[in-house]
């Protein structure tokens, strides 16, 4: 079964991406979901965030998500060890959850598959784009965040043209009708591909 790896900026619309592919009866795991799930439920991961921020990172058995991104905002140091616990406990409940899927390919969606080195991993990638302005628009509308939060919010990751270079396939997110028919044509050629292999 190959793995094909799903990510964009924020505001790209990575999740509506995903939910076409969905449509497709494909699979969908989202690496940003599972670790919110892994921070809640998993007592390992809860005393290493303790261990690494101090007790106030926990509000009784549930993460204190704004104190965690608060101290991680602008410390690269403190973020990349944040990953260091978020993403093998990540890694291991997607191989857990690729056991129980039985379709040619199942869709991975990480917000930073490419920072991370995470898309090797992958059979192949795919990035959502949108242009800037868009994205500023999408992501006001959906959490009120200031324009110069969210632009520090994007240089926080690498830009498209970085990304599109070691992608697979682009997909160019501006109007509905045109991305489900770019996903379309992508699932065809991974269909495609699995056949030749």
């Amino acid at each position: 079964m190959k793995v094909v790896g799903l990510t964009g900026g924020i505001g790209s619309g990575k999740t509506t991406v995903a939910g076409f592919f969905k449509e497709l009866n494909i699979p969908i795991y989202i690496a940003d979901e599972a670790g919110k799930r892994l921070m809640n439920t998993s007592s390992e991961i809860r005393q290493e965030i303790i261990a690494l921020f101090g007790e106030e990172a926990y509000q009784d058995t549930l993460p204190d998500r704004k104190f965690i991104a608060s101290k991680v905002f602008n410390d690269k140091d403190l973020l990349s060890k944040l990953n260091k616990i978020i993403h093998p406990a990540v890694e291991k409940d997607f191989k857990t959850w690729l056991k129980d899927q039985s379709s040619e390919y199942v869709i991975y969606e990480a917000a930073i598959l490419f920072e991370t080195g995470g898309y090797k991993k992958c059979d192949f990638s795919i990035l959502v784009t949108a242009p800037q302005k868009l994205r500023i628009d999408r992501l006001q509308k959906r959490d009120n965040s200031s324009v110069e939060e969210i632009k520090e919010r994007m240089n926080n990751q690498w830009n498209d043209v970085k990304k599109s270079q070691m992608a697979d396939f682009l997909i160019n997110n501006k109007e509905l009708a045109q991305t489900k028919l770019q996903v379309e044509h992508i699932h065809h050629q991974i269909l495609k591909a699995g056949k030749n292999s």
